[in-house]
């Protein structure tokens, strides 16, 4: 069996091959055996994603996503603005697609939704403590906002109806953490 002490690539050069809502970077590095590799990567500024829940219920939010070709049910989320902390992003997400402010917003944890070619930290929060007011979704979102009880949204989960990772995710350490039944 290998063991490499120091597991770690060394950039040499780099060059930003598109920039928008993502950049994308093509870089070439120093292996931990001396040899050089390039690796093209999404370099990402991060996003918040929360979860609202109230008595037992879970507010999620459905979306068309383009990428896979069909609409799915997720907890609000979105990319953190230039400035922005993952705390602020997770509040405004919240207010932006459900129409919501949350008494509280307590930090779950963090995780890189997709490591091996993106540098994205997606925070994860839950929002509790909810009042409700008027969404107002970015001009080119179009969102459904739905209420369901804890137990239905598990069952979406289990049979793939649910199945974003941060929603994933978070139902799974609400169902470990908060301790609500199946």
């Amino acid at each position: 069996m290998r063991h490499y002490s120091k597991l770690k690539e060394t950039k040499i050069a780099s060059k930003t091959v598109f920039k928008g809502i993502v950049e994308v970077k093509f870089d070439t590095v120093r292996l931990v055996n001396g040899h050089q590799a390039t690796r093209l990567y999404l370099n990402h500024k991060g996003a918040s994603g929360v979860m609202p829940v109230e008595n037992g219920y879970v507010y999620l939010v459905q979306q068309y996503r383009y990428a896979i070709g069909r609409a799915t049910w997720e907890i609000p989320a979105g990319k953190r603005e230039r400035g922005q902390t993952f705390l602020s992003c997770a509040r405004a997400e919240l207010k932006q697609e459900t129409g919501m402010r949350a008494k509280s917003i307590k930090p779950v944890l963090t995780f890189h939704p997709t490591n091996a070619f993106s540098s994205e930290e997606l925070h994860l929060f839950l929002a509790t403590g909810l009042t409700r007011g008027k969404d107002s979704p970015d001009e080119d979102e179009f969102i459904n906002l739905k209420k369901f009880p804890l137990k239905t949204a598990y069952k979406m989960m289990e049979s793939g109806e649910i199945n974003d990772a941060k929603t994933v995710i978070m139902l799974q350490w609400y169902q470990l953490h908060v301790k609500q039944p199946v």
